[in-house]
C-alpha cells in the first residue's frame, strides 16, 4: 500500500507542476493531433493522395478541396495527413533507435567507466564535432534515399546526447545507498544497473525522447527537400514543401501548408518536452 502511495504523489506532483504550464498543455495537444492524424490517415484523408486528376489541377483552397491541388490535382489536404505518418513515422523509429543505442552505451559507460567511458566520451566528442546536417546529407548521398535508410543514419547519429544523459546519472545513482545496498545483497551489475539504475534515470530519458522527435522531423525534412529523404511516390512533408516550392508565386498553398504543418508538428513537441522538463526536475516538485 505505501508503495502505491508514493506512485500516486508522484503522479500527482507531476500533474500538477505540468498542468500549471499552458503552453506544455497546448503542445501535448497537438502532439496528439498529429499522432492521431498519422494513425487514422487513411480513414481521414477526404481523396485518394496519389490519384491524379488534370482537371482540377492547380485549384486555390475551396469546400471540395479545403487546402487546394497540385499540379497533377491531387487533394493537398490528404496528402498533408499521408505526409504526417511517414514524416512522424520516422521520426519515432530513428528516435527510439538511437535512445536504446543511447541507453546501452551511456549505462555502460556510466556504470564500469574507466577506459570504454574515456573512449565512448571522445567518440562522442568527435561525432558532435562534425554538423550534423552536412554529416547526414554526405551518408544519406552514399547508401542511397529510402525510408529505411534515414531511420538507420539519423538513429545511428543521434544516440550521442542521450548517452551523455544517462552515463551523468549513472555515475549518480551508482553511489546511491539503494545502489551500494543491491551490490551488497549479491545483486548482479546487469541487474543493477537495469532494475535499479535505469529507472530512476528515466524522467530525463523522456524528456530527451520528446525533444529528439522535433530534431528528427526537421532532419527528415530537411533531407526531403534536397531530394535525399522520402521518394515518391511516398510523400512526406519534406517532400511536399519540395515538390510545391517552384509554384509559390502562382499556387502558394503548395508549400505553404506542408511547411505549416511542420512548423506546428515541432513547436507541439517542443513545448511538451519543455514541460516535462520543469515536472519532472526534482527541484520544483512541491
Amino acid at each position: 500500500m505505501a508503495v502505491i502511495k508514493k506512485k500516486s504523489t508522484f503522479l500527482a506532483i507531476f500533474w500538477r507542476q505540468f498542468s500549471r504550464n499552458r503552453m506544455a498543455l497546448a503542445g501535448g495537444m497537438l502532439v496528439v493531433f498529429f499522432t492521431v492524424i498519422a494513425i487514422l490517415a487513411p480513414f481521414l484523408a477526404p481523396h485518394d493522395p496519389r490519384t491524379p486528376n488534370i482537371r482540377n489541377r492547380m485549384q486555390p483552397p475551396s469546400e471540395e478541396h479545403l487546402l487546394g491541388t497540385d499540379a497533377l490535382g491531387r487533394d493537398m489536404l490528404s496528402r498533408t495527413i499521408h505526409g504526417a505518418r511517414i514524416s512522424l513515422l520516422i521520426a519515432v523509429l530513428a528516435v527510439a533507435l538511437s535512445i536504446t543505442i543511447g541507453i546501452l552505451l551511456g549505462s555502460l559507460a556510466g556504470y564500469y567507466g574507466g577506459l570504454f567511458d574515456s573512449l565512448l566520451m571522445r567518440f562522442v566528442d568527435l561525432v558532435l564535432s562534425f554538423p550534423t546536417l552536412y554529416l547526414l546529407i554526405t551518408l544519406v548521398a552514399l547508401v542511397g534515399p529510402s525510408i529505411f535508410m534515414l531511420v538507420l543514419v539519423m538513429g545511428g547519429l543521434g544516440w550521442t546526447g542521450t548517452a551523455r544523459i544517462v552515463r551523468a546519472e549513472f555515475l549518480r545513482l551508482r553511489e546511491q545507498e539503494f545502489s551500494e545496498a543491491a551490490r551488497a545483497i549479491g545483486a548482479g551489475n546487469l541487474r543493477i544497473m537495469f532494475r535499479h539504475l535505469l529507472p530512476n534515470a528515466m524522467a530525463p530519458i523522456i524528456v530527451a525522447t520528446t525533444l529528439g522527435v522535433p530534431g528528427v522531423i526537421l532532419g527528415e525534412s530537411a533531407l526531403s527537400f534536397l531530394g535525399l529523404g522520402v521518394l515518391p511516390p511516398e510523400m512526406s512533408w519534406g517532400t511536399l514543401v519540395n515538390a510545391g516550392l517552384p509554384f509559390f508565386r502562382t499556387a502558394w498553398w503548395l508549400p505553404i501548408f506542408p511547411g505549416l504543418a511542420i512548423f506546428l508538428c515541432v513547436l507541439g513537441f517542443n513545448f511538451l518536452g519543455d514541460g516535462l522538463r520543469d515536472a519532472l526536475d526534482p527541484r520544483l516538485k512541491r
